[in-house]
C-alpha cells in the first residue's frame, strides 16, 4: 500500500475559532471599560477598585474639591472620613458636617444670622451654666455673740445692724385698734435703707397726726400692707434689729425677729445709767437722748418722724454697743 498523506491546515478553522474568540473577549471587555469609566466618572468605585494611577488622580481631585468648598453633586464621600454629628445652628437651624470639619457658613437666606460665639474647649457641645448670685450673708446668733467674747471685734459689721421705727394709725371704732402707717430702717452709720408710707389694711378713722406725723393726703399713694411688709421682712432677714420699744413695732407688722437678734433699748439698764436714770425705770427714747446727747427729738406739733426716731435709736445703741454685746455672750445659749 502506497502510503498516504494527509495535509490537515488548521489555519482556518483556528482562525475562526481565534477570530470569534478574540471579537466576543474584546466586546466583553470593551463594555467592562466602558462600565469602569462610566462608574469612575461617577465617582461609584471605592480606591481599592481603582488603578494606581486613577487612585492618585482621584485623590488629588477630592483635594480640591474639599479646598474649594464642598464635594460636587453626585460625588460620594469616602468611606473612611469620621462619623457625622449634627450642631447647634442660629434661629435653630440643624447644619450636619463633619467633626474635624468646620463650617462654611450659615444656611442661605434673605437674612444671614451671625454665628454664636464659640465656647471654650472645656464646655464646647454644652451650655454654660448660668452666672451665680452670692446671697447677703446671714448672720447667726452664735457667730454674732462669739466675737464678743475675746472683746472688742476689729471692725464692727454695718450691713449686720439695722434700727426700726414704725408710726401707727387709729382703726376701727374711735381708732382704737392701731395698724402701720409708716416704716423706716436706717442702717449702722444712719443711712436710710427703707422709709415708705403704708396703707393700713382697714379704714383709716384716727390719724393720730400730733404723734404720728401722717395725714390723710400721706397715704394716698400709699403701698399696701402685704407688699410693704414683704420688702420689710426681706432687710430685716438675718439681721440684727435695734428698736426703742421694738415688740410695738413687730406687732404692727405681724412679725416676730429672733430674740438673739433683736436689741431693744427701752430695757438696756446701762443707758439708763448713763443717762442717770434708775436701772428699772423706762425711759422714753425722747428721755434718753435728750440725757445722752443734749439732744431734742419729737418736737413740734407736726409729730413724730420714724426717721429720725431710728437714727436717735442707732446712736444709743452704739454708746452701749461693746458692753452690751460682752453681757449677752456671757450668757449661756438657750437650749
Amino acid at each position: 500500500m502506497s502510503e498516504m498523506i494527509l495535509n490537515l491546515d488548521f489555519s482556518c478553522g483556528g482562525s475562526v475559532g481565534g477570530r470569534s474568540s478574540q471579537s466576543s473577549g474584546n466586546i466583553k471587555h470593551s463594555k467592562f471599560v466602558k462600565r469602569r469609566r462610566f462608574l469612575e466618572r461617577k465617582g461609584l468605585l471605592h480606591d481599592k477598585q481603582l488603578p494606581k494611577q486613577k487612585l492618585g488622580q482621584e485623590q488629588a481631585k477630592r483635594q480640591r474639591q474639599g479646598q474649594g468648598g464642598g464635594q460636587g453633586q453626585g460625588h460620594r464621600p469616602p468611606q473612611n472620613l469620621p462619623p457625622k454629628t449634627s450642631q447647634p445652628w442660629p434661629n435653630g437651624v440643624q447644619r450636619t458636617f463633619a467633626r474635624n470639619q468646620p463650617p462654611t457658613g450659615p444656611p442661605a437666606s434673605s437674612t444671614t444670622s451671625p454665628l454664636p460665639p464659640k465656647a471654650s474647649s472645656h464646655s464646647q457641645g454644652r451650655p454654660l451654666p448660668p452666672a451665680r448670685s452670692h446671697p447677703p450673708p446671714i448672720v447667726q446668733p452664735a457667730q454674732l455673740l462669739s466675737e464678743f467674747q475675746s472683746g472688742l471685734p476689729s471692725s464692727p459689721k454695718p450691713f449686720r445692724f439695722l434700727a426700726i421705727d414704725c408710726e401707727m394709725v387709729g382703726t376701727g371704732p374711735k381708732g382704737r385698734q392701731s395698724e402701720l402707717a409708716r416704716c423706716s430702717i436706717v442702717g449702722y452709720d444712719g443711712d436710710v435703707v427703707y422709709d415708705e408710707y403704708i396703707l393700713p389694711t382697714n379704714p383709716v378713722t384716727d390719724y393720730r397726726t400730733r404723734w404720728s406725723g401722717i395725714s390723710r393726703q400721706h397715704l394716698r399713694h400709699a403701698t399696701p400692707f402685704r407688699d410693704a411688709k414683704k420688702e420689710i421682712l426681706k432687710i430685716l432677714s438675718g439681721k440684727v434689729v435695734v428698736g426703742h420699744a421694738i415688740h410695738n413695732d413687730f406687732k404692727a407688722l405681724n412679725y416676730f425677729h429672733p430674740p438673739a437678734l433683736t436689741r431693744d433699748t427701752s430695757r438696756i439698764p446701762l443707758l439708763n445709767l448713763k443717762a442717770g436714770i434708775p436701772e428699772k425705770e423706762p425711759a422714753s427714747l425722747k428721755r434718753l437722748t435728750k440725757a445722752i446727747f443734749s439732744k431734742d427729738i419729737q418736737v413740734g406739733r407736726k409729730g413724730h418722724s420714724s426717721v429720725e426716731d431710728a437714727k436717735a435709736t442707732m446712736e444709743l445703741y452704739k454708746v452701749v454697743e461693746v458692753e452690751w454685746e460682752r453681757s449677752l455672750a456671757s450668757k449661756p445659749a438657750p437650749q
